[in-house]
């Protein structure tokens, strides 16, 4: 019997290419959502990335691996068999990568005309640039957002690998790969999706173009609403050492929060004329460090003010607020984030746990080969089972 997976893309048979950054995540994410995933790891070579335990490597979870010698032919010949029972691939490699090994798409597509190929890369597919190695904070940089994150007269702000790598990669690959799903059912054609992070992340900030152009915002940075410049969407310390975060945008909420703050609107002038700002921002910093965080959410959290405590990710687990929508669980031992988003006819259910490379070859391959195949190819080498890797 077959793992059955849960979610609206049951069904949906998905090979990851073995990689690091984005292409994992986005794996991750539609095992989640309900697609059987099996990840096709090289059997010699480092992965690359933070080396650890494989039970810390949560992205991952909800997927079974194999190992494979992509230089042997019959290795090369399982892969394109499962590429002709797959719906979709995802790799994360440097252009050119997969056409060497023999996976290319016009390969993939010859044996399956409906696969939807995702490839998703820091440069993209083409360019002056798409060769050259490179790291999120990188595509960040071209993109145009790193320079414009970090507050006045400091250097840019790295917002970790979140922006550039999953974000402007993992999720663009995922909505492509879906878009292109579809148009594949509808029309039997699948095709090749180019996820770049410097194409995501750029798009990402559409909006902030739009002001730019209006004239409503500034590339100095620390100088915008949005930025660190308004004193009204920042964050403040505490009399405790810790943080607390305010956005009241709105002039009825941040009226509110001055208000519950007995503070007089009249002393921090124009909410909107950056010459009272500076000024502002010394007031209300001298309020918010009158009063440990938790006072603060006492007094503040739940209101209509904008307010949130600054939480570090082990509070952040322990927040009501989190609790009570599940944001977190508890899988093989270790707290990690839940999959998101929530689907009305799906309940949340835990994924598998991350594997270890080929744990258990059968159950990987069951949903792609027959039984008698599978035996067969490990007979021959071609696969490793658990008593190998054990040894």
């Amino acid at each position: 019997m077959s793992e059955q997976q849960a979610g609206p893309l049951s069904g949906v048979k998905v090979l990851e290419m073995a990689g690091i950054g984005p292409a994992p995540m986005a794996a991750m994410m539609l095992a989640e959502l309900g697609a059987t995933v099996l990840r096709i790891d090289r059997r010699t070579g480092a992965a690359g990335g933070i080396e650890r335990p494989t039970r810390f490597n949560f992205v991952l979870r909800g997927r079974r691996s194999i190992s494979l010698d992509l230089k042997e032919p019959r290795a090369l010949a399982l892969v394109l068999r499962l590429v002709s029972r797959s719906d979709v691939l995802v790799e994360g490699f440097r252009p050119g990568v997969m056409e060497r090994l023999g996976l290319g798409p016009q390969l993939c597509h010859d044996r399956n005309p409906r696969l939807v190929y995702g490839r998703v890369t820091g440069w993209g597919q083409d360019g002056p640039l798409a060769q050259a190695a490179g790291h999120d904070i990188n595509y960040v940089a071209l993109s145009g957002v790193l320079h414009a994150i970090g507050r006045g007269e400091q250097p840019p702000t790295i917002p970790l690998n979140l922006v550039g790598d999953y974000a402007g990669g993992s999720l663009y690959l995922v909505v492509g790969v879906l878009a292109a799903l579809i148009e594949a059912r509808r029309t039997g054609q699948g095709q090749v999706i180019d996820a770049a992070i410097v194409d995501g992340a750029s798009h990402l900030a559409t909006s902030l173009f739009g002001l730019m152009s209006a004239g409503l915002w500034s590339t100095k940075r620390g100088t915008n609403i949005a930025d660190s410049g308004a004193w009204f969407y920042d964050t403040y310390e505490c009399s405790d050492g810790h943080w607390v975060s305010i956005g009241p945008l709105e002039p009825k909420f941040l009226a509110e929060l001055l208000a519950r703050l007995g503070a007089d609107p009249a002393n921090f002038g124009s909410q909107l004329d950056p010459a009272a700002w500076p000024s502002a921002r010394e007031q209300l910093a001298r309020i918010f460090r009158s009063r440990t965080r938790q006072a603060w959410c006492e007094l503040l959290e739940g209101t209509d003010a904008c307010f949130a405590p600054v939480l570090s990710m082990p509070e952040a687990v322990q927040h009501p607020h989190m609790v009570h929508r599940r944001a977190f669980m508890d899988l093989d031992g270790q707290t990690q984030p839940a999959p998101a988003p929530r689907f009305s006819r799906w309940p949340q259910r835990a994924p598998l746990p991350p594997q270890a490379t080929d744990a258990d070859v059968g159950l990987a391959l069951e949903p792609f080969l027959e039984a008698e195949e599978i035996e067969r190819l490990r007979h021959d080498g071609v696969l490793r089972d658990s008593q190998e890797v054990a040894e």
